[in-house]
């Protein structure tokens, strides 16, 4: 079996999902470290909602930036697997 041709907006809506869901969890991580500094965590957050706001915001930032990655990718996969030929998978 040879993948041809990867559907890039679908594989990049697979991938803005995956991205986001690791989003959270690094920001989930930042602000355990944040908690786990004490009186760092003072000049770390300037203001008092800034650990809710890096759940809201990593995770957005980090979906798109997989989204527009994987668009990319995938739209370049499909050029050069026109040139030389796709990926061969093997399925039993």
């Amino acid at each position: 079996m040879v993948i041809k041709r990867i559907e890039p907006m679908s594989a990049a809506k697979i991938s803005a999902v995956l991205y986001a869901l690791m989003g959270l969890l690094i920001a989930l991580l930042f602000m355990a470290i944040g908690s786990m500094a004490g009186g760092l965590a003072q000049s770390a957050f300037p203001f008092a909602g800034a650990g809710v706001a890096a759940l809201i915001i990593i995770p957005i930032v980090y979906g798109c930036i997989g989204f527009i990655a994987t668009l990319i990718a995938a739209a370049l996969y499909n050029l050069v697997a026109g040139w030389v030929g796709g990926v061969e998978i093997q399925t039993d």
